[in-house]
C-alpha cells in the first residue's frame, strides 16, 4: 500500500472529480495524504479551460517535478482537462510526468496508480461520453458545505468554449443517485448543498422522458432533514422557466441566489457565440426574476473582447451592467482557445480586452458598494465558515455569497461561535467589499 497525494485545480466540478478519485484510492487500501511531500504518487487534477488555468496547472506540475528531483515525492500522475487537451505535449515536453489520465478515465485511478508503482508509464484516455460511475467521496470542503455535481459534459457548444471537447456530451446522473448522495452528505453534517454542473438547468433532458428535472430535484433536496441552504449554480438563461422560478421563490431552503452565465448582451455577439436569446430577452428575464423572487442576488460572468466586440458593443455591455445592477459579476478577457470556432474569428487585441475587463470591474465595484451600503443596519442569517488567525476573528457568509467566489462577513460576538453554525448578524460595516457585523441571536437553525 502506498501514500498518495492529491492536488485539485479549477472549478468545483473538478473538485468533486478529485474527491471521488481520493475515495477510490482509499477504498483500495492506499493512504490519502493531506500534504503531498512524502507521497509515493502525486495526482494533479488539472483544469485546461482558459490560458490562466493552463498556466496554473503547468506551474503546479513543475513545482511537483522539483520536489520529485529532490526525492521528496515519487511518481507524478496528471489527470483532468489539461491532460485530455494536451495528451502528447505533456508526455513529450514534461518528461518528469510519469502518467496521464483523460477526463474519461477517472474511474481508472487505482489501476493507474498501481501501474506507476510497478514502474510502468500510464497513458489512459477512456470515452469522454461514458455514463458517470457512482462512487463515494472524501470531502475536501469544510464539513458544513459540499458541492453536489448532478451532470457531466455539455451540449451547448458555445463558440468560444472548449468544454464539450474535453468533457463530452451532457450526461445527467440518475435522480435517485443524486438524492442518495445528498442524504449521505446531510447525514455527515453538511448544511449547505451547492448544486453544480456545466449547465444545471438542462438536468434530466438527456434521460428517458427528456424532462427538465431541476425543479423536482430542488423540491426533493428541500425535504432532506439537516439541510438548511440549497444553492444553485450555472443556470443557463434560456432554460429558466416558470416552474423553476416558482420552486426557487417558494422553497425557504433554496437561497435566493442564482448563478446565470450571460457572457454578453449584444445581439450580434451572442449570435456569433452560438448563445440562445438576445439582449432584450436577457433584460426581460432578469426583470422577471427580480419581480418573482424577492431579494434575489444574481451572479454572472461577462467576457470582454469577444469576436465582433467594438467600442459600441462594449459600451452596450457597460450600459447593460449599470441598468441590470447584478450583484455579483466576474469579468474575463476573451481567450481564443484552439479547437473552438471563435479562435478562428477576428477578435479584439488582448490588451484592449484586458482593459475592458478592468473597466467592467470598476463599474461592478460601484454597484457592489451600493448593494453593501443597502445592507447596513440589517440583521442577516450568516453561516460561519471559519476562523482567521491573522484577523483573530470568525467569518462567514450570507445567502448572497457563495464560498470562494463571493465576499465574507466578519463576525464579532461576545460568545464563542462555531464553524458550521448559523447565527444572526447585524451588519454595521464594510471594508474592501467584505461586510462586518455583530451577533444578535442564537443559531438560526
Amino acid at each position: 500500500m502506498a501514500n498518495i497525494g492529491f492536488i485539485s485545480l479549477g472549478c468545483a466540478k473538478n473538485q468533486v472529480d478529485c474527491e471521488r478519485m481520493m475515495h477510490r484510492v482509499q477504498e483500495a487500501g492506499h493512504t490519502v495524504k493531506e500534504d503531498i511531500v512524502g507521497s509515493d504518487v502525486v495526482v494533479i487534477n488539472t483544469c485546461g479551460f482558459i490560458d490562466s488555468a493552463k498556466s496554473e496547472a503547468i506551474d503546479y506540475i513543475l513545482q511537483t517535478a522539483a520536489l520529485k528531483a529532490q526525492g521528496l515525492v515519487g511518481k507524478i500522475l496528471v489527470t483532468g482537462c489539461l491532460s485530455q487537451r494536451y495528451q502528447q505535449e505533456i508526455l513529450t515536453e514534461m518528461p518528469e510526468v510519469d502518467g496521464i489520465l483523460g477526463t474519461g478515465s477517472f474511474p481508472q485511478i487505482v489501476p493507474a496508480i498501481e501501474e506507476l508503482l510497478q514502474g510502468h508509464q500510464v497513458v489512459d484516455f477512456g470515452s469522454i461520453d461514458a455514463p458517470e460511475e457512482e462512487t463515494g467521496r472524501i470531502m475536501t470542503t469544510p464539513q458544513h458545505y459540499a458541492f453536489l455535481k448532478i451532470a457531466e459534459g455539455c451540449d451547448n457548444r458555445c463558440a468560444y468554449c472548449i468544454i464539450p471537447y474535453l468533457r463530452g456530451r451532457y450526461r445527467s446522473r440518475q435522480l435517485d443517485d443524486v438524492l442518495y448522495e445528498a442524504r449521505q452528505l446531510a447525514a455527515s453534517g453538511v448544511k449547505e448543498l451547492i448544486v453544480v454542473a456545466q449547465d444545471t438547468s438542462r438536468y434530466g433532458t438527456d434521460l428517458p422522458g427528456h424532462k427538465r428535472l431541476l425543479p423536482e430535484l430542488l423540491r426533493k433536496l428541500c425535504e432532506i432533514e439537516g439541510l438548511h441552504w440549497v444553492r444553485v449554480h450555472y443556470v443557463y438563461p434560456d432554460e429558466i422557466d416558470d416552474e423553476l422560478i416558482d420552486v426557487i421563490a417558494s422553497e425557504p431552503k433554496i437561497v435566493k441566489y442564482l448563478d446565470i452565465p450571460i457572457q454578453h448582451c449584444n445581439d450580434k455577439i451572442l449570435k456569433r457565440m452560438n448563445r440562445r436569446g438576445d439582449g432584450e430577452f436577457l433584460r426581460a428575464l432578469l426583470q422577471k426574476l427580480r419581480d418573482r423572487i424577492p431579494g434575489l442576488v444574481i451572479r454572472t460572468s461577462l467576457i470582454t473582447g469577444l469576436p465582433g466586440e467594438g467600442e459600441a458593443e462594449f459600451q452596450e455591455l457597460c450600459d447593460f451592467l449599470r441598468e441590470t445592477r447584478m450583484e455579483r459579476v466576474g469579468a474575463f478577457a476573451f481567450s481564443p482557445e484552439e479547437g473552438t470556432p471563435a479562435a478562428k474569428m477576428e477578435f479584439v487585441d488582448n490588451e484592449i480586452a484586458m482593459e475592458r475587463a478592468q473597466t467592467i470591474e470598476i463599474i461592478q465595484s460601484q454597484i457592489m458598494d451600493e448593494y453593501n451600503a443597502s445592507l447596513m443596519g440589517k440583521t442577516l442569517e450568516v453561516l460561519v465558515d471559519g476562523y482567521d488567525e491573522d484577523a483573530e476573528q470568525f467569518y462567514g457568509r450570507t445567502y448572497a455569497d457563495s464560498p470562494d467566489i463571493d465576499g465574507r462577513v466578519w463576525i464579532a460576538s461576545d460568545e464563542p461561535v462555531r464553524e458550521g453554525e448559523f447565527v444572526m448578524v447585524t451588519i454595521d460595516g464594510c471594508v474592501d467589499g467584505d461586510l462586518s457585523g455583530y451577533v444578535v441571536g442564537e443559531e438560526a437553525q
